[in-house]
């Protein structure tokens, strides 16, 4: 019986693999660089995590059972509730702001296609305790430069939810739910029959259209002749000077939803070209998520990158990874195996363990595609030396074992 792999999982080989820890640790080192450190959560939560967050029609995306202890648990289709479950439990009374990154898989049960699985993985960024616009320009200056260090530039869409609820604060929060949604959809058709469902005055629903209508340099301008000088637009005309500092290229679409109703101010989302349908590889924005959870009242902001996504389009390739391999001759194996460990304190080495004979295993070094080989024969032995070969070029001396290191990390 032949087993496979789950629908909408992968298996990642060596090559495909130093690719992806290539570019993670390229974002690992723009968040540290910032000074954000590195949290990790659960695979699995108690589901109410989610419930509580998305409402129960997110069961029919996730993967929940119930335990051995009869409780309901679900893999994590997403990692912001994790984190900030973590902060309610564990870091409420610490000083803020705290600055925190993630890099992890989730899953949900949807129908894959590109870009798109059932087992996916999220490098994340969040800022929890401070909402002003200070916060959300460093996490979308950070995402962009994350981006950056992948090879990957896209698009920059920034919004602001705060505007569009204030239209909105005399309508039922259902109601208000609702319309996000359609609005996050760009379901117009879907968004106005709702409208005639819930009788919507006439005056919201036609300043409704034109607020999520309107896109670039003049989007602020009109939003205030439609809503008023409120505070929510004086906060999102700071973060966009705050981008302008920061040197970014973006454009203002008052269309952003996000889909998600804890967003409550900036929200954004960052496009590439090369995916298709799929072509958001970033989203994120300013929440308020803790006290749902049992917390009290905290501004947070933060962005997701799809880690998956990224890697469909990247230019970063890794470094070719110089393969050192220790050959040896019947007589001559255990000295080969105290040598390559005393070489693998400061260079990469691969020794036999397959019985072959030397010339199969210089064979074998070639096939692996190895730079070098050390040939550890009883004659080398007894000078105190080691024969380096250099796979290329065939050129071969007798070095020190000391030697070989230096040589090889010299190259």
């Amino acid at each position: 019986m032949e087993v496979q792999r789950p629908r909408g999982t992968r298996d990642f080989l060596p090559e495909e693999m130093a690719k992806r820890k290539n570019v993670e640790n390229r974002m690992r080192h723009v968040a540290q660089h910032w000074g954000y450190g590195e949290i990790k959560t659960p695979t699995f939560e108690h589901i109410e995590l989610f419930t509580l967050k998305s409402g129960e029609g997110i069961l029919g995306e996730i993967y929940n059972f119930k335990d051995k202890g009869d409780r309901e648990i679900a893999l994590r289709p997403e990692l912001t509730a994790p984190v900030i479950r973590m902060y309610v439990e564990e870091l409420q009374r610490s000083a803020k702001p705290l600055k925190f990154y993630y890099f992890d898989n989730c899953f949900r049960y949807e129908r894959p296609q590109k870009g798109r699985f059932r087992e996916f993985f999220q490098f994340g960024v969040e800022i929890i305790g401070s909402g002003r616009p200070e916060s959300e320009a460093e996490v979308i200056a950070m995402a962009v430069e994350m981006l950056k260090s992948a090879g990957v530039q896209g698009d920059i869409h920034v919004g602001n939810l705060g505007i569009v609820r204030t239209l909105l604060k005399d309508l039922e929060v259902e109601h208000q739910s609702r319309i996000m949604r359609y609005v996050d959809k760009k379901d117009d058709k879907g968004l106005e029959d709702f409208l005639d469902h819930i009788q919507a005055p006439d005056e919201i629903r036609g300043k409704l259209f034109r607020l999520i209508g309107l896109r670039g340099e003049n989007a602020v301008h009109e939003a205030r002749e439609l809503v008023g000088d409120i505070d929510a637009i004086k906060q999102f005309e700071t973060l966009l000077e705050l981008l302008d500092v920061y040197g970014l290229e973006y454009l203002v679409d008052l269309g952003i939803a996000r889909g998600l109703d804890y967003y409550t101010g900036m929200v954004f989302e960052i496009y590439c070209e090369g995916l298709g349908a799929q072509n958001q590889v970033c989203g994120g924005g300013s929440y308020r998520l803790a006290q749902l959870f049992g917390g009290e009242d905290t501004p947070s902001t933060g962005y997701a990158i799809g880690f998956d996504r990224i890697m469909e389009i990247c230019e970063v390739k890794p470094e070719a990874p110089r393969r050192i391999v220790v050959v040896s001759f019947d007589d001559t194996r255990k000295e080969a195996i105290v040598i390559a460990q005393k070489l693998r304190e400061q260079v990469s080495v691969y020794i036999d363990v397959m019985g072959r004979k030397f010339k199969d295993q210089i064979s074998h070094a070639n096939t692996i595609g190895a730079s070098h080989v050390v040939i550890v024969g009883k004659n080398e032995l007894d000078a105190g030396k080691v024969a380096l070969k250099d796979m290329k070029t065939g050129e071969q001396v007798l070095v020190t074992v000391e030697e070989v290191a230096e040589r090889i990390t010299d190259l």
